[in-house]
C-alpha cells in the first residue's frame, strides 16, 4: 500500500484556478471569512506536505530578526490575528496581523470590500474594522507560534474622526503601548485617511509629533512607519525625503511601501462599474509601478541602510524579483493571494531561487537594491 503523493505547488495552483469563478460568486468579504476560516482549521501535517518551507539561501536577518522568507502576509488579512498560528504552514516567512486600534470598531457598512477582476485588483473601504488593541494582544499572548515565524502588528487611529489632534496621537499610543509586548515588530499606520479632514500623519509636523509619543514605548522592537504610494506621476522627492529625515531621528527602524491607493489611475474596470464599487483602497497589479517606485526611492534615500518592505501587486515571480531588485528586502501579499491562491508564497519563495541562480548569486540579500 502506498500514499498518494502530495499536491505539488503548481498542481494547488491550477485546483485554486479552476475553484476561482466558485469563490467570486460570493461577495468579496464573505469569501475572505471562509478562506481564513479554512486556513485556521487546516491540519498543520497537511500544509506541512502542500507548502513547502522557504529555502535557507533566502533567509534574512532584518531588524535583528531572522525571517525565514521574504514573502509574508500584509496588514488587513488578519485584522484580529485569529490565523498567527496558520499561516507559517502556508509557507508565509513572517506575518503582519492588523491594522489594530486602540477601540474596537465594527468598521464601515456593507458592502465594503470588492474586486476588480479586470484589474486582477481589489477596493476596499473596511474602516478599520477590529476588537482592538486589548482583545489582540490577549489573543496575541495566547497564541503559540514558531521561534523561527516573525510576527509583526499593524497599528493605526481609532475610526473616529471626533478623535483629532492631540487626542489621536494619545490613540495611537494606546494601540502601541497594549500591542508591543507581543510584537516582533511594530509597524504604524500613519498613510491612512480616517480623520474627518481626510488627513493622514503624513506630513512632517504630524509624524513628528506622533514618533515623539510612540518611538519612546518601543524600546527594542523595531518601529516601522507605512507610507502611502506615490501619485500616479512619480514620487514627490522632497516630501518623502523630509519624512524619512523625521522618522529617522526619532529612530525609525525602517519603511513598508506602500498603502492602498485612493485614487483610480491606470485601471481597465469600466467607469460605470467603478462608479458602481465607490470609494476605497486600491490594491493589486495597478499598484505596483508606484509601489515599488518609492521602495526605489526610499532605497536611495537611506542608502540601503535601512530595510524596506514592498507591498502593492507582488503576485508573481517577476514583480517579486523587481521589488526585491528596487531595494525591498521583505515582501508582503493581500491582493494576490485571492487570485493567485494560498500556493503563491511558496511558488514565490521558489521563483525568487531560480532567480538567484540565474544572476550567481548566493543569497537572497545580494539582490536586494541590485537595480536600485
Amino acid at each position: 500500500m502506498t500514499c498518494a503523493p502530495a499536491y505539488t505547488p503548481p498542481r494547488l495552483h491550477a485546483l485554486y484556478r479552476a475553484l476561482r469563478p466558485l469563490l467570486f460568486r460570493l461577495d468579496a468579504e464573505r469569501a475572505h471569512g471562509l478562506g481564513t476560516a479554512l486556513a485556521r482549521a487546516a491540519p498543520p501535517s497537511l500544509l506541512g506536505r502542500l507548502f513547502p518551507a522557504p529555502d535557507e539561501r533566502l533567509a534574512q536577518t532584518v531588524w535583528g530578526l531572522r525571517f525565514r522568507g521574504p514573502v509574508g502576509l500584509a496588514a488587513g488579512f488578519d485584522k484580529n490575528a485569529t490565523g498567527v498560528a496558520a499561516w507559517r504552514g502556508f509557507g508565509f516567512g513572517f506575518a503582519e496581523v492588523g491594522s489594530v486600534t486602540a477601540r474596537p470598531g465594527g468598521g464601515n457598512p456593507r458592502p465594503r470590500a470588492f474586486r476588480l477582476v479586470a484589474d486582477r485588483a481589489l477596493v476596499n473601504r473596511m474602516g478599520l474594522g477590529n476588537e482592538g488593541a486589548e482583545a489582540v494582544a490577549r489573543r496575541l499572548a495566547a497564541t503559540p507560534r514558531a521561534a523561527d515565524f516573525v510576527v509583526g502588528v499593524n497599528v493605526a487611529k481609532t475610526h473616529d474622526p471626533a478623535i483629532l489632534g492631540a487626542d489621536a496621537v494619545d490613540d495611537f499610543r494606546d494601540a502601541a503601548r497594549a500591542l508591543l509586548p507581543h510584537a516582533d515588530y511594530l509597524a504604524l499606520n500613519v498613510s491612512c485617511p480616517n480623520t474627518a479632514e481626510g488627513k493622514t500623519f503624513e506630513t512632517p509636523e504630524a509624524l513628528d509629533a506622533l514618533l515623539a509619543a510612540v518611538a519612546p514605548l518601543a524600546g527594542d522592537v523595531p518601529l516601522v512607519v507605512k507610507l502611502s504610494p506615490p501619485p500616479p506621476g512619480g514620487v514627490d522627492a522632497g516630501a518623502v525625503n523630509e519624512l524619512v529625515a523625521v522618522a529617522l531621528a526619532h529612530g525609525v527602524s525602517g519603511f513598508i511601501a506602500t498603502n492602498t491607493a485612493s485614487d483610480r489611475a491606470g485601471l481597465r474596470t469600466p467607469p460605470d462599474v467603478l462608479a458602481r464599487v465607490g470609494v476605497g483602497g486600491v490594491s493589486g497589479p495597478p499598484l505596483f509601478a508606484r509601489s515599488r517606485a518609492l521602495v526605489r526611492h526610499l532605497h536611495r534615500a537611506t542608502g540601503g541602510r535601512v530595510p524596506i518592505v514592498g507591498v502593492g501587486g507582488v503576485d508573481s515571480v517577476d514583480a517579486a524579483w523587481a521589488m526585491v531588485s528596487a531595494g525591498a528586502s521583505l515582501l508582503q501579499l493581500y491582493a494576490g493571494l485571492v487570485y493567485e491562491g494560498p500556493g503563491l508564497p511558496s511558488r514565490l519563495h521558489a521563483g525568487l531561487l531560480r532567480r538567484l541562480d540565474a544572476a550567481g548569486l548566493d543569497r537572497l540579500a545580494d539582490a536586494v537594491g541590485r537595480d536600485a
